[in-house]
């Protein structure tokens, strides 16, 4: 590809030449409710991106919101990248975030429900639209299956306002008692002139052990009704309080801090802290309020009194609260035609059942592409290795596993048949701190080795270390790979890695390990570059390679797929080396703090962000290198959180034939021009213009190739059956020489 004219910028460190993290974040959830509102997509997809976006919401909020607002109370007031200090950010992140939530529930209700009904699936908003028979069908349910669960909370001076934990959804009442007609408590009292309008205040959880769609009779033949559970017990409110009077009910919902704050070198028992700390998470500040647009006024008033909440942190909604529920409505039985086709992952074409998968592994690379490609490999690894006598010893790091982990059964077993089984249990992932310390203690109760990291350090690498007796000596087995070994996950997040017997690559994953466990870091390394030391270096060392072969008149290329690009050090690279002519191909699913097109400073940098069926998570990082190519794959975004403060690893893709299929994914997304987003020199991000363009969709595209592979391989193979025994019998009559 031709040269670029090279940019001339003088001040490439100016706060404008950046984009906040967190409203960067903010519009990769607009690009995800993009997807919502194009009626080219089948519509329970559709629902099921609407549901994500709300569930991106609840994380961004008790996380990164959280965050910031800590920041504010102890008075932190350092700017960031670009140039806000947490209060502006703040104060920019709200309004953004209301106007956001208005656009779902607008899509919501004038796009979503419509389609439902088109459809044959009519969701009943209020209980008052029930017919009668339905009414009564409600009622019986709520008296058999709801009531025996509930548990009303009145408030008066007896009785506190109910702990309201994280993200449940409740209901808050106003009630007058029918004997004394006036308030009970006097702290509550309401301005003169409104006094009869309430008594007390009581509260319900709704039980999220119930399922929250309930099926109802209809009337009308092949359309299915159903209705949500807040609705069945806000109908049937006046059962939980006898002797008093409702005056309104309404749902809330309270979103708290669940920013956990651990000081690991205090800690004499990280595990234990760790269970302290995800306790507190629930008793955390309040920092959302969400409540029905036509709240009572003076419910509201108690709501935020109760719970510490101010104004800016209220967040009225026009539709049913917690938006989550629609991942759930969009797998309803009877919808099929509603749905894309279910895709199977397919089988590694390179691989098969006849032999061990480590004569397969030895004798070439092995390029693994999920959920294109089954994650069953990376699973029969360690199962094979549990089970082979030759096999002395398996280490492995564990993020977030599924609940029911074939992996971790697998490593179970090799405990029990006697081989040595390291494992580091990242007890620190967010949210999933409580599945990984049950995980951690199966494990060690199996005879494992389980470990939980360095101070300070998540460990967000994904490396499986199998280690084997052979003929010839120790033979070490390696898994290299850039998403988490949860085997539920691998159907719905594309990942890569690739299964290696490299000597150099086993040297090193050996001393990664030893490192991990014993703190003893290797003096070099022959293949990975392993953050928070050296990958940083090796990015900067790549990137500027790129620049200065550029300015020495040569051809210079990057292109660089991940999931975040916020990294300070490694955008000004990315500056420096656009300016001196390097064509830089970003492909950023999500937060993107660089800007891209801007003349005199990123003329030569494009920045695409894909959102399709499938969430985009490999890591894949490209250098043209004068001609002689390097490609790499990492567990590690462009973050300072992750170059800086985790333990990622990056690994080069050697094999000729991986390394081809390795940029043949780049490739494909570079093409997209279905599911790709542009990133504009005004910040914005928009689709292209299909006019005179193919339409391609990179996901599709993978899974129609996996499919053709396996055909492909498979007819190779029916052959070969066919004609070898011919060969053979026909070598056996040859006349000898």
């Amino acid at each position: 590809m031709a040269e670029k004219k090279g940019s001339k910028t003088k001040d490439m460190k100016k706060t404008s030449n950046f984009v906040n993290r967190e409203l960067s974040w903010l519009q990769f959830n607009e690009r995800i409710l993009g997807e919502v509102k194009d009626k080219s997509i089948r519509p329970f997809e559709r629902i099921k991106f609407l549901g994500i976006t709300a569930s991106n919401l609840d994380e961004f909020f008790m996380v990164r919101v959280a965050s910031l607002i800590d920041m504010v109370h102890a008075d932190y007031e350092k700017e960031d990248i670009a140039g806000m200090t947490p209060k502006e950010q703040l104060d920019a992140i709200i309004p953004v975030t209301k106007k956001f939530m208005s656009d779902q529930y607008s899509t919501y209700n004038r796009s979503i429900l419509p389609m439902f009904n088109k459809n044959g699936l009519h969701l009943i908003q209020h209980h008052e639209d029930l017919t009668p028979a339905q009414a009564n069908y409600v009622d019986d349910y709520f008296d058999k299956d709801v009531y025996p669960v509930l548990t009303p909370m009145a408030v008066d001076a007896s009785r506190p306002f109910p702990l309201i934990r994280n993200k449940t959804l409740n209901i808050g009442a106003l009630l007058r008692d029918k004997k004394a007609g006036v308030m009970k408590n006097s702290e509550n009292e309401l301005p003169e002139g409104e006094q009869e309008l309430a008594v007390d205040i009581a509260t319900v959880q709704v039980p999220s052990v119930l399922p929250r769609i309930v099926h109802i009779p209809s009337n009308q033949e092949g359309v299915q009704e159903v209705i949500l559970l807040e609705e069945i017990i806000e109908k049937n409110l006046q059962k939980l309080f006898l002797n008093y009077e409702v005056i309104c009910a309404h749902p809330y919902r309270v979103m708290r801090n669940a920013d956990l704050s651990i000081d690991e070198e205090e800690a004499a028992d990280l595990l234990k802290e760790i269970e302290k700390q995800l306790k507190q998470r629930q008793w955390g500040e309040v920092i959302r309020l969400e409540v029905e647009d036509s709240i009572d006024k003076n419910l509201l008033r108690e709501l935020m009194k109760q719970l510490e909440v101010e104004d800016e942190s209220i967040f009225r909604i026009n539709g049913p609260l917690d938006l989550t529920f629609l991942m759930k409505l969009s797998g309803l039985e009877g919808f099929d035609h509603l749905r894309n086709p279910k895709y199977t992952p397919q089988q590694v074409p390179e691989m098969n059942n006849e032999e061990s998968i480590f004569d397969q592994i030895k004798r070439k690379d092995i390029f693994l592409h999920h959920p294109y490609m089954t994650f069953e490999p990376v699973v029969e690894f360690i199962r094979q290795a549990a089970i082979d006598p030759n096999v002395l010893a398996i280490k492995q790091t564990l993020y977030r596993v599924s609940s029911n982990s074939p992996i971790i059964a697998a490593l179970a077993q090799a405990a029990e048949n006697g081989k040595q089984v390291t494992v580091l249990v990242e007890l620190k992932a967010r949210f999933d701190e409580e599945n990984n310390i049950n995980w951690a203690r199966k494990l060690e109760k199996t005879g494992c080795h389980v470990i939980y990291g360095l101070v300070g350090l998540k460990t967000h690498s994904k490396i499986a270390l199998v280690v084997r007796r052979e003929e010839d000596g120790i033979k070490r087995y390696v898994h290299l790979g850039t998403g988490n070994y949860n085997d539920v996950t691998a159907k719905i997040y594309t990942d890569t890695g690739i299964l290696t017997a490299s000597d150099a690559i086993g040297e090193d994953a050996t001393a990664v390990f030893n490192m991990l466990s014993g703190y003893s870091e290797p003096a070099s390394w022959n293949k990975l570059a392993v953050a928070p030391i050296w990958l940083k270096d090796k990015l900067l060392e790549l990137i500027h390679r790129e620049r200065d072969n550029a300015k020495a008149g040569k051809q210079a290329h990057i292109i660089a797929k991940m999931n975040a690009l916020c990294d300070p050090k490694v955008m000004d690279a990315l500056y420096e080396a656009s300016s001196a002519g390097v064509q830089i191909d970003l492909i950023v699913r999500g937060i993107c703090c660089l800007k891209a097109g801007v003349p005199g400073l990123s003329e030569n940098i494009s920045v695409r962000s894909i959102v399709g069926n499938y969430l985009e998570h490999a890591r894949i990082f490209y250098f043209y290198n004068d001609g002689y190519e390097e490609v790499y794959m990492a567990s590690a975004d462009w973050m300072p959180r992750n170059l800086d403060k985790r333990v990622e690893i990056m690994f080069p893709v050697e094999d000729p034939d991986a390394k081809e299929k390795a940029k043949h994914i780049l490739d494909v997304q570079l093409s997209d021009t279905l599911k790709a987003h542009i990133l504009m020199p005004d910040g914005t991000y928009a689709k292209q213009d299909l006019r005179g363009k193919e339409k391609i969709c990179a996901q599709d595209t993978f899974c129609e190739e996996a499919v053709k592979a396996v055909r492909q391989e498979k007819s190779y193979q029916d052959e070969k059956r066919v004609f070898e025994p011919v060969m053979a019998r026909e070598q056996d009559q040859a006349p000898a020489d």
